[in-house]
């Protein structure tokens, strides 16, 4: 039944994206099993910067981080909302557990194969610590957490995943973060800052065209799971990058004029010789960006840490 409502949920986003007036498909559905396994491929090429910044400001300021973690010298939990592979938490929560044997980690993702995996591996390699894993919307598990659990928590939301949202939705998420919150609890969060444009092409079209597979592999799904005859190499990954305004986007360009036909929707959509489809945003920050979304989302910032270059931050906020 699950597996019937999540199809029904991703045609109905795909019908959505490709009817509207500028195209668009949603990016939370590039991570299906395939694209799970070129995204690491990504994480792990010299281009991308993101995962070697975020990991640097781990191992190097560990100590630091615990410091601004603690809530008055007592236990309390890791929550990671989406964790990934867990490359980085694993370094940062090896320092903290080592520190504070008495720290539960519990990580929240929708996917329950994620949690399964980031479970199985932090019981493998922190022997001792306690894992709980939730499986579930972001929100309603930290409402359940926070109604039958008063322990402190610091959440995580790491990488540049904030980044992927608009400025209305980011506020808005961050808002709902606010209402599910304790005021004990603390979040710390991956800020990607503003640099060379270069440097951010070169990790969202990079050479070995692992982020253009990326993004066309979300064609390969929708003519796998929904029934459409996507022709993939009629399709081209094109990413800009506007300095002004910190903004990355990511889309897919129609080669030729084209009629794509979706089984499961029993519908046909046209599209234009170099029409986009728009597929991802990933926003780039400066301090006083970060200093306003803080503010206006009900935050106080305590703590920055960055790494050796200034490419990325991750900030520790408290309620106001």
């Amino acid at each position: 039944m699950q597996t019937t409502i999540q199809q029904t949920q991703f045609a109905e986003d795909v019908n959505t994206g490709l009817s509207a007036s500028h195209k668009y498909l949603n990016s939370k559905y590039f991570y299906d099993t395939h694209g799970s396994i070129i995204f690491q491929k990504i994480m792990h090429m010299p281009e991308y910067y993101l995962t070697d910044c975020e990991l640097e400001i781990f191992e190097k300021q560990a100590s630091g981080i615990y410091e601004a973690f603690r809530v008055d010298h007592q236990p309390f939990d890791v929550v990671e909302l989406g964790a990934g592979d867990g490359l980085k938490t694993t370094i940062l929560l090896m320092h903290i557990f080592k520190k504070n044997p008495k720290i539960r980690y519990m990580p929240i993702d929708i996917s329950n194969k994620a949690v399964e995996m980031i479970t199985e591996k932090l019981t493998h390699e922190i022997p001792g610590l306690e894992v709980l894993g939730k499986t579930g919307d972001y929100f309603e598990m930290m409402e359940e957490l926070s109604r039958i659990d008063k322990t402190p928590k610091v959440l995580l939301f790491l990488g540049s995943n904030i980044g992927n949202f608009n400025d209305g939705k980011a506020r808005s998420f961050l808002g709902e973060l606010h209402a599910a919150m304790n005021p004990a609890d603390k979040l710390f969060i991956g800020f990607d800052l503003k640099k060379d444009p270069r440097v951010i092409l070169d990790a969202y079209n990079d050479p070995h065209g692992y982020t253009a597979s990326f993004n066309l592999n979300l064609l390969r799904r929708i003519n796998e799971e929904l029934g459409a005859n996507f022709e993939i190499m009629k399709f081209r990954h094109h990413e800009v990058y506007d300095p002004q305004t910190g903004t990355a986007k990511s889309y897919l360009i129609s080669l030729e004029k084209q009629d794509v036909r979706i089984n499961s929707l029993d519908r046909v959509f046209h599209f234009e010789k170099w029409e986009p489809v728009f597929m991802e945003m990933s926003q780039k920050y400066d301090f006083a960006m970060i200093e306003k979304f803080a503010s206006g989302s009900g935050f106080t910032i305590e703590k920055n840490f960055t790494d050796s270059k200034n490419y990325f931050l991750n900030s520790l906020w408290k309620l106001k």
